[in-house]
């Protein structure tokens, strides 16, 4: 049986946001395309009726501001999240050589995830004007506080991961 890899997590979490947007824009590819000048004269509906599809229509719309709204929220405070964590792993560089393989393909992975996340406000137009600058990082003099700075690091993304997981998955249920 094969071992799950370290990057099924990250990979499911990309393949969700994926889905995500794909399900946002599958309702505008819904629309129809026949123009209104081609329909034939619109049949008198009973007024009630166009009331009860209006006000279903603002619930609708409402329900949409607000779940764009949780995933522009979402989607901001994960590339944040995942942009602090690429300046503390860049950070962690020479942490040693037996791991700097391994160091560089999280730094890679988790900057991919950002620009992803980036990509994906931006089709959204969700995404501010600017990508946030990176703050003041650590710096590590000694073997030792790389390695200890390695494992603060890499355990903190490990939660962060995690929750961003979990608050991905809330917004997928209904």
């Amino acid at each position: 049986m094969a071992q799950p890899s370290a990057q099924s997590p990250r990979r499911l979490m990309a393949l969700q946001l994926l889905l995500w947007h794909s399900i946002l824009w599958a309702g505008q590819e819904a629309a129809p395309l026949v123009s209104v000048t081609s329909l034939p004269p619109p049949l008198p509906l009973p007024r009630s009726f166009l009331l009860k599809s209006l006000e279903q229509v603002r619930k609708i719309q409402a329900g949409n501001s607000v779940l764009l709204e949780k995933l522009t929220k979402c989607l901001s405070q994960l590339h944040r999240g995942l942009f602090l964590y690429q300046g503390l792993l860049q950070a962690l560089a020479g942490i040693s050589p037996e791991l700097a393989p391994t160091l560089d393909t999280l730094q890679l992975d988790v900057a991919n995830f950002a620009t992803t996340i980036w990509q994906q406000m931006e089709n959204l137009g969700v995404a501010p004007t600017a990508q946030p600058t990176q703050g003041t990082m650590p710096t590590f003099t000694s073997a030792f506080q790389r390695r200890a700075g390695g494992v603060l690091a890499t355990s903190h993304l490990q939660r962060f991961l995690e929750t961003a997981h979990c608050a991905l998955n809330h917004l997928v249920q209904p």
